[in-house]
């Protein structure tokens, strides 16, 4: 049961960096509505964003200059290794 629930943990903390991948790349080109690539974003943004949100709303975004830093991934991914290093 342990080697399944960290198998889950490690596959959603990839999910995560896979949407953190795809903001950066949507910033400088943004996917054409309905084709795959935005698919796949929009499928990334609602299987983290229930997870993501309610740290959002606890860790704001960081300002730098003109721009917001969200810590929420980091914060999300530190919990989350911490807690499959606890369970493997």
């Amino acid at each position: 049961m342990a080697g399944i629930l960290c198998l889950l943990i490690n596959l959603y903390l990839l999910i995560i960096f896979a949407r953190i991948i795809a903001s950066w790349v949507v910033q400088y080109s943004p996917p054409a509505p309905g084709s795959a690539y935005a698919q796949i974003v929009n499928g990334l943004t609602a299987v983290t964003e229930p997870v993501l949100a309610p740290v959002r709303g606890v860790l704001p975004p960081v300002r730098l200059g003109g721009a917001g830093l969200d810590l929420s991934p980091i914060a999300v991914i530190i919990v989350g290794t911490l807690l499959a290093r606890a369970i493997c």
